[in-house]
C-alpha cells in the first residue's frame, strides 16, 4: 500500500500581546517577532522603554509552541517557547505564519482611528527570517525594517522583491559579543542587500544575542 501526504486547512487560536493603546493617538506601530524558543508575553516586555501614549507595540507568537526542558522534568516546571517554523512541513508553515500575519496586520490598522500611522518592523533570531517573507510575499508596507540578530532565507530572491523593499529603510543589528554572529553575518548580510541597490545600515551594540534598549530607543526616536 503507499502512502501519501494530505493537507486540510483548518482554523486555529493564535495569541499575541500588545504595548499601548490602538486610539487615535496611535500614530507609530511596530510588529515585534520573537525568537526561537521565546514567548510573545516576555518578548514585548523588551519594548517597554519606549512605550509611549502615541506608539502602538503589537508582538505576535508563533503557531507551534514546546516544552524547553526535558521530559524528566514535571510538565509544570516545565518553560515552554515557541517556534516559527521547523524544517518539516515548511512550505506549508510559511504559507500560515504569512497568513497569520496578515490577518493580524489587518485588524490591527482597523483598530485605529487616527491618520494612516507610521509602520515598522523588527524581526529578531529566528522572527528575521519570518519577517522578511512576510515582507516580500505578505501585504506589510512596513515604513521601516529592523533584522536583529538573524539570517535573511537563503531562497529568497531579493532582486525579484527590488521594487517593494526599495520602500522599506532598512537596519541590520547584531551585537558585539553575539554568539551567533556568524550566522547573523552583518557584513555578508549587508553585502547581499546592496549587490541589489537596497541601502542597508549595519548597527552593533556592545553585547550578546539579545535585544539592546539603548540602540532600541535610538531606532525608536529616528523620525520618519
Amino acid at each position: 500500500m503507499t502512502i501519501h501526504e494530505h493537507h486540510l486547512t483548518v482554523a486555529r487560536t493564535a495569541r499575541y500581546f500588545t504595548l499601548g493603546e490602538p486610539g487615535p493617538e496611535a500614530e507609530d506601530v511596530w510588529f515585534v517577532c520573537h525568537g526561537y524558543g521565546q514567548l510573545a508575553k516576555h518578548f514585548i516586555r523588551h519594548f517597554e522603554p519606549i512605550a509611549s501614549p502615541r506608539r502602538l507595540i503589537v508582538a505576535p507568537e508563533a503557531l507551534s509552541r514546546f516544552y524547553l526542558e526535558s521530559p524528566n522534568t514535571p510538565a509544570k516546571d516545565r518553560r515552554v517557547g515557541a517556534t516559527w517554523m521547523t524544517r518539516e512541513d515548511r512550505l506549508a508553515e510559511i504559507e500560515d505564519q504569512i497568513a497569520y500575519l496578515d490577518a493580524l496586520l489587518a485588524q490591527t490598522l482597523g483598530e485605529l482611528s487616527g491618520p494612516e500611522p507610521r509602520v515598522r518592523v523588527l524581526g529578531f533570531s529566528q522572527g528575521v527570517a519570518t519577517v522578511m517573507r512576510w515582507i516580500v510575499h505578505g501585504s506589510a508596507r512596513p515604513h521601516d525594517l529592523v533584522l536583529w540578530a538573524g539570517s535573511v532565507p537563503p531562497e529568497l530572491e531579493l532582486g525579484a522583491h527590488q521594487a517593494r523593499l526599495a520602500a522599506v529603510r532598512l537596519a541590520l543589528v547584531v551585537g558585539t559579543h553575539d554568539e551567533y554572529a556568524s550566522w547573523a553575518a552583518l557584513d555578508e548580510q549587508r553585502a547581499r542587500f546592496e549587490s541589489h541597490g537596497l541601502p542597508a545600515r549595519a548597527l552593533t551594540f556592545d553585547g550578546g544575542h539579545h535585544l539592546d534598549a539603548d540602540l532600541l530607543a535610538r531606532l525608536a526616536d529616528e523620525p520618519a
